[in-house]
């Protein structure tokens, strides 16, 4: 049995706690969080598990000072994207230290920003708080931030919403004011098979995908000309590509069955709402042409990820608090997405800023470098100073 954690542990004993739990997003995080709890646990922290649909999976909100709605969220999700088909110089789960950097999965995302709130939990709990400090930990943001979702709903179940949340995904400490959303669909495609050598007594689904594809290719080259250009995103407009294709079983079948993912990544004031329309109405016609060959025949669209954008105005109080606290003098937009939208979407004003670059994340010997580390662990106390502590 893993000993219970101690109050007192640095940072970066804390990480590689962290690191050691293989929490990638098909794993449970049971231990990860049992392990967390414990460490709650020890400093007399309250606490609250938010339960996902999937067994061994949990959300925890854990609140220093009082126990009240208001003051101030530090948010993180746990889990990690698979090391599986990366090339890795050592074991992914074990942290180490190369010349100042911090290489382990998820190091930099974002289980560095998670270390840093909890190693803070001392100094903040030292301090007189006058409005509360929330921390969020979630799962599976790596493929559909759904535990963000659940854990939201809880706390405003509870009626503890904080007035503020700082996300800390890796942003080497500057401000991110604003993210794409990010919409997933899986079109599942049925013909009739019929021997290759009479294609015509057969529907081919391989066909109906390329016709698919070809259609919404059309799409995906109309929002740098027409669709809505928002100034601070590289690229500034809408993207949507097909990612993942399938179908066939053997050569001298008319294929039966065909698949493919697609995604879009919306700037905000698009909405994935519409952008879905335009995609089903754009393949009707298909669809109705596929369905005149049989009864079994057609498409069948299935959402799998809506994530919606981030949008905080530039005036916003946590924008210039942060970009005052860091020392940055602009807040940044960025195309790939996170849980903050979510949480925008629920009322709590949000914002992007933690340790670390996402040019390090997901990739093999993932690192963050201890001055990051000490950075943000800086920035985490000035924030609870100005948000939690004046008058």
């Amino acid at each position: 049995m893993t000993p219970p954690p101690l109050p007192g542990m640095d940072v970066c004993a804390i990480l590689a706690k962290l690191v050691s739990f293989d929490t990638t997003s098909c794993n449970p995080n049971a231990a990860l969080m049992s392990w967390v709890e414990d460490y709650l646990t020890r400093m007399d922290v309250p606490f609250w598990r938010s339960v996902g649909p999937e067994p061994g999976k949990w959300n925890l909100h854990a609140i220093l000072g009082p126990v009240a709605p208001g003051g101030l969220a530090f948010s993180g999700h746990v889990d990690c994207v698979p090391v599986e088909g990366q090339d890795w110089s050592a074991d992914p789960f074990v942290l180490r230290e190369e010349s100042g950097r911090l290489v382990g999965r998820g190091a930099a995302d974002m289980k560095g920003f998670v270390a840093v709130m909890l190693v803070a939990i001392p100094r903040i709990r030292a301090e007189a708080l006058l409005r509360p400090v929330h921390l969020f930990l979630t799962f599976d943001e790596e493929i559909t931030c759904d535990g963000a979702r659940h854990l939201v709903a809880d706390v405003q179940q509870r009626g503890l919403m904080p007035d503020f949340c700082v996300i800390g995904e890796p942003t080497l400490l500057a401000p991110v004011i604003a993210h794409k959303g990010r919409y997933t669909v899986r079109v599942d495609i049925t013909g009739r098979p019929a021997h290759s050598s009479r294609p015509a007594l057969g529907t081919n689904a391989l066909h109906a995908m390329g016709k698919a594809i070809a259609i919404i290719a059309e799409i995906a080259e109309s929002f740098p000309q027409d669709g809505l250009h928002v100034p601070g995103f590289d690229p500034d407009h809408t993207t949507m590509q097909v990612g993942l294709a399938q179908g066939g079983s053997i050569l001298n079948i008319v294929p039966e069955k065909s698949s493919f993912e697609m995604e879009w990544r919306a700037v905000p004031g698009e909405s994935n709402e519409e952008i879905y329309a335009r995609i089903l109405n754009a393949l009707a016609p298909l669809h109705d042409a596929l369905r005149a060959d049989g009864p079994g025949c057609g498409l069948v669209f299935t959402p799998l990820v809506d994530l919606p954008p981030l949008a905080l105005s530039p005036d916003a109080p946590l924008a210039s608090l942060l970009q005052q606290v860091t020392g940055h003098n602009s807040a940044g937009y960025v195309s790939y997405g996170t849980e903050a939208g979510i949480y925008q979407q629920a009322g709590l004003p949000t914002i992007v800023c933690g340790p670390g670059s996402i040019e390090q994340a997901h990739r093999p010997d993932e690192w963050i470098s201890r001055d990051q580390i000490a950075r943000c662990e800086t920035m985490i106390d000035a924030l609870v100073r100005r948000v939690c502590l004046s008058a």
